[in-house]
């Protein structure tokens, strides 16, 4: 491994029982390495984490770091002193006065902590406030390698993408991460390098989330046959990629049209016109209908003031909001469990709800349904559904796809861990055949392969289906309209999807604009780039996308040249040379044109 590297592990192996976690692993990172970590639940993520940081021994190998190399960890579970305050963890106690002069705190402590009193016991705080405390410590305590296992749980959309532009302001003075996060924008926003570990084994791939599915997409495709399964997952996700939202379309034109060859044969993720159909024909034309709808809590904060709001068969709508505003209350409401403080929620005939919530108390070990094997409690409900595509599955293949093999088959239900509990909690709630689907935060505890199996099946269920999630990656993936509660009891529609919700909401905190309406704060005139500035910005472009494709044209066939004389070791000496040129070119030429997209934005 090279000098620089801050920590630097060598032929590491680690076994749990009879079971191999990691095998012969030699991986190391370098400052400003900002590094993701994914993988099913179980392959390992964690362990590796804690090899790397100290906390776990290996079985055999070395684990070193660098000088007097500074680690923060940011655990899945904090557990605080019995008299410390937030105070005391975030600012080292000192007064508001002290650290609100510091540049570097007073922007942090505001943004994350703007709801939560400094002087507050660790003890008194909710588990996502504490995980909250622990993050802003975190990031002000000066370290050299930030190692987050799942940063952006408890987290709203507009804090994941807050987070996500500071860790990169940390990784531009050279603080490196580890991340282990099934937040995929987040992976993509802020990862360099992923590492994929599976089979007692981690994977480098260079690039964030998006560049690590092309390139995952190209092994699989050159895979054995017994990863068809997996293969035609991952491409179907890549092509949703390119043909999704603008923002995956940053990319250099060269690197597109490769992505492009890769997914021509690959269809849409879902037929909207047909799902439509198919819905209407289960649904009728009538599925939720508000009328005047207000809701308002014990204190007096009213959640929802007179929202009318009709809700159509087919429609796949993501709702989004601050933590608060409403969203897990609206999914109560539409499914009667709760009643409006006036108005009206008006339920078409023939609906069959399944709703999702964010508990799992149903499954604990002291229930009934906990008591039962995993294969049982599925097998009660239905041994066979037809799909919306008209295929049966059988009760043994949903558990395969969810995760549940072997063992974990017949292990109770309450025994399962909290990861596990919550994806048979989704499976159980997909084979009763709802036709309205309402998921509360249906991405927590999921790993990132289970969370493509999920989307896969979404993407030929024909019904509405309503989501509230943090996972930006998600909403977009699964959802044609974006909703957002704006915590003044309004839901707005957003034309522009979670860009134009958070472009409003960072005007609505920084400026005196009193609107209400998030197409007018979205909207407004703000102090961009001029015309003539985004022509130029075009131009440059267009311009260096020719260049970047003739120097890549010129490296590839410089690489076939070597492949031609890679027993000439004085012309390979050569050719390399050459290739090392034209790579630095291409570089520079990347560079420049990122540095023009941030004036535009392609369509």
């Amino acid at each position: 491994m090279a000098a620089t590297n801050l920590v630097n592990a060598e032929h590491v192996s680690k076994t749990f029982g009879t079971r191999i976690v990691l095998d012969d692993l030699s991986l190391g990172l370098s400052r400003g390495d900002v590094i993701g970590v994914v993988g099913r639940n179980g392959d390992g993520k964690s362990t590796l984490l804690g090899i790397l940081t100290g906390s776990i021994e290996p079985d055999t190998g070395t684990v070193t770091h660098t000088g007097s190399v500074s680690i923060g960890v940011l655990a899945q579970a904090e557990i605080p002193g019995p008299q410390q305050t937030v105070r005391d963890v975030v600012v080292g106690g000192r007064p508001d006065h002290v650290w609100a002069s510091d540049p570097q705190a007073r922007p942090i402590v505001e943004q994350m902590l703007a709801d939560i009193d400094l002087d507050a016991l660790m003890v008194e705080l909710s588990g996502g406030e504490r995980r909250r405390v622990g993050l802003v410590a975190l990031m002000l305590g000066g370290h050299d390698l930030l190692v987050l296992d799942e940063p952006t749980n408890h987290l709203d959309v507009e804090a994941v993408s807050w987070l996500a532009e500071h860790l990169r302001q940390l990784q531009s003075r050279g603080v490196a991460m580890l991340i282990v996060s099934h937040d995929r924008w987040f992976l993509d926003e802020v990862c360099n390098h992923i590492w994929e570990a599976h089979d007692a084994t981690v994977d480098a791939y260079d690039g964030g989330y998006a560049a690590y599915t092309l390139a995952r997409a190209e092994r699989a495709r050159q895979s054995a046959a017994n990863e068809a399964r997996r293969q035609n997952l991952v491409r179907k996700e890549l092509a949703w990629l390119r043909r999704g939202a603008p923002a995956r379309s940053s990319k250099p034109k060269f690197r597109i049209d490769a992505a492009n060859a890769l997914i021509e044969d690959v269809p849409d993720p879902r037929d909207k016109l047909e799902l439509a159909r198919f819905s209407a024909t289960r649904l009728g034309k009538d599925v939720f209908d508000l009328k005047d709808v207000t809701f308002t809590l014990p204190d007096g904060r009213t959640l929802l003031n007179r929202l009318t709001w009709s809700i159509g068969p087919g429609e796949r709508i993501g709702l989004v909001g601050v933590n608060g505003a409403g969203k897990s209350t609206l999914l109560n409401l539409l499914d009667h469990q709760i009643s409006p403080t006036s108005g009206r929620i008006k339920q078409g005939k023939t609906l069959r709800i399944g709703h999702l919530s964010q508990e799992v108390h149903e499954l604990d070990a002291g229930t009934e349904l906990g008591q039962e094997r995993v294969l049982e409690s599925v097998q009660r409900l239905r041994q066979e559904t037809k799909l919306a595509t008209g295929e049966e599955a059988s009760a043994s293949n949903l558990l395969e796809d969810f995760g549940f093999t072997g063992q974990r088959l017949v292990t109770r239900v309450g025994d399962l861990s909290g990861g596990e509990r919550r994806r048979l909690q989704l499976l159980r709630l997909l084979i009763e055949e709802p036709n309205v689907l309402l998921l509360d935060e249906p991405t927590n505890d999921l790993d990132i392969d289970t969370l493509r199996v999920v989307e896969d099946y979404l993407d030929g269920w024909a019904g509405t289906l309503i989501v509230v999630s943090h996972d930006r990656y998600f909403l977009e993936r699964v959802c044609d309209l974006t909703y957002a509660l704006m915590g003044d009891g309004s839901c707005v529609l957003l034309p522009g999807g979670l860009d134009q919700y958070l472009a409003a909401r960072r005007r609505r905190e920084s400026g005196p604009s009193k609107s209400q309406q998030v197409g007018q704060a979205a909207g407004a005139a703000g102090s961009g780039p001029s015309s003539a500035e985004l022509r130029r910005a075009r131009k440059d472009m267009s311009r260096l996308e020719g260049q970047m494709a003739r120097t890549q044209s010129a490296l590839d066939q410089l690489h076939q040249q070597m492949a031609e004389v890679a027993t000439d070791f004085q012309a390979l000496t050569d050719l390399q040379g050459q290739a090392s040129e034209l790579e630095n070119k291409l570089g520079e030429l990347e560079n420049a044109w990122l540095e023009a997209g941030e004036l535009v934005e392609e369509p």
